[in-house]
């Protein structure tokens, strides 16, 4: 199934899902800054979700190879806990936006109990059409976000423009394996419908990202690393960390949920990471 043939997301219905889920994590004791998956180095790593979750945030940090000097805009931060991190652990400045009003209350309110908040700032914004002027940021990350725009290459467009040149882009995005399954498996499709989210189309990437004026320097399927670990993880946990997400009325799955352990072994559900760049010269 390509892009074009899903379901697009509609950002005021993904920034009301959002709102949905985070007064429902507030409200329930499940809270969590980190708001994406988890990445385990090796097969063998022993780290906890909550780790891999602050691991994958530090493999951003890496690539995205900022400082003190630098400002970071962090596309579709949920409540923040990736963007504070970035912003102890190099001392940058950062930008945070989402969709969602309640993910951005929750972020700010993080910021200023970090004692944070003169140097990280978050606001409602649409990824589709950024307020910022051009080469404003010297770095964006997304974790997990684009999948949630409808239309990949029109955000891409928009990175590029708010990028200085020379200035690194790093996101995570979700696919479908080769070999393509004749009936997408029931977990994506549940993914897909539930969290108001596509696949990308991996044949398509790099063009695309060159298209938007962005130089690729890595496209990796990271799913053995990610998604595929996440869903083993969280079926060995249970029902307490397995929270499903109702899906609008009028779905066609009868229990009207998706779970994390949805997906638990398909291996046909991928994750990329993404590193590109700006180049220094048009």
């Amino acid at each position: 199934m390509s892009e074009t043939a899903q379901k697009l997301p509609v950002p005021g219905d993904v920034g009301k899902l959002y709102d949905r889920l985070t007064v429902s994590a507030m409200s329930d004791g499940t809270f969590n800054t980190n708001v994406h998956i988890g990445y385990w180095d090796t097969p063998d790593s022993t780290a906890t979700i909550e780790e891999a979750m602050d691991r994958l945030t530090d493999v951003f940090i890496e690539r995205l190879k900022v400082d003190e000097n630098s400002h970071v805009l962090d596309l579709g931060c949920g409540v923040g806990g990736p963007g504070l991190r970035l912003v102890e652990r190099t001392g940058a400045r950062l930008t945070g936006i989402s969709i969602s009003q309640e993910q951005i209350k929750a972020a700010n309110r993080l910021a200023a109990e970090a004692g944070a908040s003169e140097r990280a700032v978050f606001q409602h914004a649409d990824a589709m059409k950024l307020d910022f002027p051009d080469d404003s940021f010297d770095a964006v990350m997304a974790l997990e976000s684009l999948c949630h725009m409808p239309d990949r290459e029109q955000v891409l467009r928009e990175v590029r423009r708010v990028l200085r040149p020379g200035g690194r882009l790093v996101l995570t995005d979700i696919f479908e394996r080769f070999p393509r399954k004749e009936v997408r498996h029931e977990g994506i499709d549940k993914f897909c419908e539930g969290l108001m989210s596509t696949t990308a189309d991996l044949e398509d990437y790099i063009p695309m990202l060159h298209r938007a004026g962005l130089r690729s320097l890595a496209v990796v399927d990271v799913t053995e690393e990610t998604t595929l670990r996440l869903a083993d993880e969280v079926a060995k946990l249970g029902a307490v960390e397995d929270r499903p997400v109702a899906l609008d009325e009028g779905n066609f799955f009868d229990d009207g949920t998706f779970k994390p352990s949805d997906l638990e072994g398909v291996d046909d559900f991928g994750c990329l990471l993404v590193t590109a760049e700006r180049p220094k010269t048009a």
